[in-house]
Order: structure tokens, then C-alpha cells, then sequence
């Protein structure tokens, strides 16, 4: 199949509200439907770097769904894998901005045709010669079904070479810290590259440090480490060094998906091979891209744009 990156797990679409500042417990006007769902959003970013990937999982036999399939047909995403399912209808993220910066979520995807990745999705073959896996913990802690699917994807990932990208990507509205600690452990055990934000290190680790956190971390036997810090840029934990790469200014719109794109950044550097200094401002050029427009995967840049931006 000739495939460099797979990912898995669940596929919506977003439908934010208009305004700053207005909860979801009130009456008012929406935008939307945006094609999303953080694995999702970045295999579609890596795609548009211009790397052969492929995505498993599944959408309902709705409009939602042809909109998330067109999307990929788009950007380049091998669609080969998705189910269309006839019993669900796709699933669907309700988001407000607060205005201190940070969001309200309502999920509806864990009961949906979004949380319904069975086991026999995942097949040897789709990993023949495919570089790395990249999965997300907002994946496995869905529900038993994507937890099952996603431990098989990694263990099959490990037996035939491939690398393992875990972005936790916590959300406090599908389960309680603990529960997502221990559903995350066994992915933890096999992961590559850990892609946490400060706030999901310290919550992974227990401590309230994210420096400290991230060591800690990364003494249970995971190669790297890369704490992803929004405009601040990244550090990257690897070998016996922290790497502090500064971030970029831009304007930004949506902060939705850009932590995915970083991300597709950083998998399409390690591809390239390239040095961890040089990975690291690659990545985030391309997950401040993504910010400079509204919807999680409209910012998603051209290898072109994210290079210029890098400096590379």
C-alpha cells in the first residue's frame, strides 16, 4: 500500500459558537459543520505535507460523514480503511470559547458511528511498511471498543517496526484523570514520542512540574519527550538534553487543532530524518499555521507555508 503514517480513532465534526464568551447553557447562534476529531485533524495536516498516510476508523452514512471523506479526498488521505456505518450517524463536538482563552466541550462521539472502531478494522497489512502510528488518548478512553482497537493498533505497530506517536490529548469530559492514567498506560509502555502539553504531563505523571513531570516521564523508558507549550514553542526531552525551541507569532483565530498539526509537524520531520532542533521549529511552524484560521482543519499548511515560516 506504500503508506509513511496510520492513524486511528474517532472522526467528527465541530460546530462552535459564534462569539467570545457565550456558554453552552445558552441560546444562540452557531457556525459549522467543520470536519474534525484530533486524530483526524492530524493525518489530514500530515497529508497536506505531502506524506502517504492512511486513517482507520468510521463515520455514519450522513452528510457529516461525506464531509469528513471529501475532506481527506482533498488533502490526500487514503480513505480505504474508514467504515461507513448504516446503524450510526456520525459524531459531533459543541464548542464554546471562554474569554480567558480556554473551551467548553460537549461530546457526542464515544455512542456514535465516531467511537464504533472495531478490532477487525485493525489488520496486519494496513502496517506493511508504514514508519509510524499515531494515536491519541481521546481515542482510547471513548470506549472499550476504541480502547481495544487502539491497544491492537500499537502492539501490532511494535511487532513489525513501526513507531509509536501518543499525543494524550486529556479531556476531562470523556473520563476522570485516574481512569485516563490507567487506559494510557499500556500505550505509555510502547510509545516512541510522547506528546503531551504541560498541563497533560503534569496530569500523566502526578506532579505538579511540568519539567519535573516530563522527567519523570520519560524514566518509565519513552526515547522522547516533546512538551508542547502553544506560542512558547516546544522542549524536547531526548537522550540526556532538554531542547527549548521558541514558538511563532501569529494571529490567531482558532486555536483548535493546532496542537495536532504540531503533531503532523514533528512525525513529518522524524520522516525526513531530520535533527531534533530542526523537528522541533518545523513543528512549530506548522501548528501555528494552523491557528491563523477559524475551523480545526482549515489552517492546515502546504509544505510550502510551513517551510517559509520555519526559515528551511
Amino acid at each position: 500500500m506504500g503508506f509513511k503514517v496510520i492513524s486511528l480513532g474517532e472522526l467528527l465534526v465541530e460546530i462552535m459558537r459564534d462569539e467570545v464568551g457565550v456558554p453552552l447553557n445558552i441560546s444562540g447562534r452557531f457556525l459549522g459543520p467543520f470536519p474534525s476529531g484530533a486524530p483526524g485533524i492530524f493525518i489530514n495536516a500530515i497529508a497536506k505535507l505531502g506524506i502517504e498516510c492512511s486513517f482507520i476508523g468510521t463515520v455514519g452514512n450522513d452528510g457529516f460523514g461525506e464531509l469528513i471523506l471529501n475532506r481527506f479526498k482533498e488533502s490526500g488521505v487514503d480513505i480505504s480503511n474508514i467504515s461507513i456505518s448504516k446503524d450510526y450517524t456520525t459524531g459531533a463536538a459543541f464548542i464554546a470559547y471562554r474569554k480567558d482563552g480556554s473551551r467548553e466541550f460537549i461530546f457526542h462521539f464515544n455512542k456514535a458511528a465516531s467511537g464504533n472502531i472495531r478490532e477487525s478494522q485493525i489488520k496486519h497489512e494496513i502496517f506493511k511498511g508504514v514508519e509510524w502510528l499515531h494515536i491519541t488518548g481521546s481515542t482510547i478512553t471513548a470506549n472499550e471498543m476504541c480502547r481495544q482497537s487502539g491497544y491492537k493498533a500499537v502492539q501490532i505497530a511494535k511487532a513489525m517496526g513501526t513507531k509509536v506517536c501518543f499525543d494524550p490529548n486529556i479531556r476531562p469530559e470523556l473520563a476522570d484523570i485516574k481512569r485516563i492514567r490507567a487506559v494510557c498506560e499500556p500505550v505509555l509502555k510502547r510509545t516512541d514520542i510522547l506528546l503531551p502539553s504541560e498541563k497533560e504531563a503534569c496530569s500523566l505523571a502526578g506532579i505538579e512540574n511540568e519539567n519535573e513531570a516530563c522527567l519523570e516521564l520519560k524514566s518509565r523508558g519513552i526515547e522522547v519527550i516533546v512538551l508542547k507549550r502553544g506560542a512558547k514553542g516546544c522542549k524536547i526531552y531526548v537522550k540526556n538534553r532538554i531542547i527549548d525551541i521558541p514558538g511563532f507569532t501569529v494571529d490567531e483565530v482558532d486555536p483548535t487543532g493546532a496542537g495536532d498539526s504540531f503533531a503532523a509537524g514533528l512525525v513529518y520531520a522524524r520522516i525526513q530524518g531530520w535533527e531534533w532542533e530542526k523537528s522541533g521549529r518545523f513543528a512549530n511552524a506548522v501548528g501555528a499555521l494552523d491557528v491563523a484560521r477559524f475551523g480545526p482543519m482549515e489552517g492546515a499548511p502546504t509544505l510550502r507555508e510551513a517551510l517559509e515560516l520555519a526559515g528551511i
